[in-house]
């Protein structure tokens, strides 16, 4: 276990207990005492948990892992989804990226697509995105033009939200929109954690004309705090395998599914 593994063990611990002994972590992780302490005074350097003596508590019970965390989490079906989800985009199309770490090896798929060929005079898709991070990996890739909205960050997401935000997707419109979601249900729809991303991203889908949410097999059949749009929005969600037994009421309210 790496570094940046250990790290993320260490914040999920934290997500389901809210509180952990360095002891007891070193034995659950197969690593030393001094490894723990060192890697809970890192993260708490960074303000993502509150040291006490002998372990670490998290700052509430509201507790989410930062984005780059949540990387590691289902990376494999994340990189199948985003190669199917790539797939489907095509020369000169506009296409608009929420933030998450689905969306971001999208963004990756679309980018290293070979037979995507452009230049910075004639770029061979355009993407809008809300996500800083999305913007920021992409903008060195001469024939992807990459649109990024104003706004407000959000620490844990990388997401720009507020009104500036909205201001922008109101101006633009977009062939395909690939969303990541926190929650989609087949009676619930699509939804987020945070209402405030969860703005944003509901303007983002209505300014599609084909909306696309991609979700590992986690985010089915569960529920979120702010919903983005009706499962009747949803053109398309592609998942994985693992989802395989949860999706056939999706398919009775007119989405279709694709298994990677």
């Amino acid at each position: 276990m790496n570094r940046h593994e250990r790290h993320t063990a260490l914040l999920e611990l934290l997500t389901e207990r809210h509180q952990v002994e360095v002891e007891a972590v070193a034995a659950e992780l197969g690593v030393s005492v001094a490894t723990v302490r060192r890697d809970l005074d890192h993260l708490a350097e960074q303000q993502l948990l509150t040291r006490t003596r002998g372990g670490a508590v998290a700052h509430s019970v509201a507790y989410e892992l930062p984005l780059r965390y949540k990387a590691v989490r289902h990376a494999s079906e994340k990189e199948r989804i985003a190669r199917a989800a790539a797939a489907m985009v095509e020369p000169g199309m506009v296409v608009g990226l929420n933030g998450g770490t689905t969306t971001t090896e999208v963004a990756r798929a679309i980018a290293t697509r070979a037979d995507l060929r452009g230049s910075a005079e004639e770029p061979a898709v355009t993407l809008v995105t809300n996500a800083l991070n999305i913007a920021h990996e992409l903008a060195v890739r001469p024939h992807i033009k990459v649109v990024t909205t104003g706004g407000v960050a959000m620490h844990q997401s990388y997401e720009l939200v507020g009104p500036l935000a909205r201001h922008i997707l109101g101006e633009v419109s977009l062939d395909l929109a690939f969303l990541g979601v926190d929650a989609v249900d087949a009676e619930e729809g699509a939804g987020a954690h945070s209402e405030h991303e969860a703005s944003v991203n509901a303007l983002l889908a209505e300014r599609a004309r084909t909306l696309v949410v991609v979700a590992d097999s986690s985010k089915l059949g569960a529920r979120a705090f702010a919903r983005i749009c009706p499962v009747e929005d949803i053109g398309t969600l592609i998942t994985d395998t693992g989802a395989a037994r949860r999706t056939a009421r999706f398919e009775e309210r007119g989405v279709r599914v694709v298994l990677v």
